[in-house]
């Protein structure tokens, strides 16, 4: 198949988004953004689980090159918990206020025009609306509109994937267990970070971060689901 640009943070639904093209694609590069986010340490998880993974199942030859972007600006204008040093709670608006407007529009307007410059016809993202935290731009909708809209202002044929679109973190745990094994189990479990407080110290069962957080809540009661189940 064509080659493919994955959408990776450093994070346990990015790193198995990424598992999951290394597994379809011949050719599969990938892209961060440093955006001034408070778990900026997710960036030097990225570069661990980038390097390892390459040893899962000869995925390494159909690793390309990786790029991070700054989009700095972003983080400048967004008031929000994960971008700022506030309390996470529920705002006015009924969402988090770890939503950063716009980021994933943004994040995917990027991906898009790297795509286009390197002859990438697929976009690969970790969004989902089954178990998440509400963000309205982690919705199929969204997705769908976002990738009209490029094709018409880029006259182009980008895919956008989301292979985690409509499955719950138990099934994330269970997709990866069943792309790579307990290789790739273990390598998302102790190296990805997906904490809003970048808590890489504390390893727990489901990886590492604080346990309180939303994201974290959300992982381990997956990760609890998958390996009860």
């Amino acid at each position: 198949m064509s080659g493919t640009l994955v959408l990776f943070s450093g994070g346990q639904d990015s790193a198995t988004c990424l598992a999951w093209a290394l597994d379809r694609y011949d050719h599969v590069e990938t892209l961060g953004f440093d955006y001034g986010q408070r778990h900026r340490v997710e960036l030097e998880a990225r570069q661990v689980v980038l390097e390892r993974i390459r040893s899962i199942r000869g995925w390494g030859e159909r690793l390309g090159e990786d790029r991070v972007l700054d989009l700095g600006v972003l983080g400048q204008i967004s008031d929000t918990a994960l971008t700022t040093d506030m309390e996470i709670a529920t705002a006015a608006s009924d969402l988090p206020n770890t939503f950063v407007p716009g980021r994933n529009l943004l994040f995917l307007t990027f991906a898009a025009t790297v795509a286009y410059r390197r002859g990438l016809k697929h976009i690969v993202t970790g969004v989902c609306e089954t178990d998440y935290s509400g963000y309205p731009d982690c919705r199929d909708d969204t997705i769908k509109a976002l990738q009209v809209a490029l094709n018409l202002g880029m006259e182009t044929r980008l895919v956008l994937e989301t292979p985690l679109m409509w499955i719950d973190k138990a099934q994330t745990w269970a997709m990866a267990d069943d792309l790579g094994g307990p290789d790739l189990v273990e390598l998302i479990r102790t190296e990805t970070l997906t904490c809003y407080n970048g808590d890489t110290a504390t390893l727990n069962a489901w990886g590492r971060g604080c346990g309180t957080c939303p994201a974290c809540e959300l992982r381990a009661r997956g990760y609890s689901a998958w390996s009860e189940g």
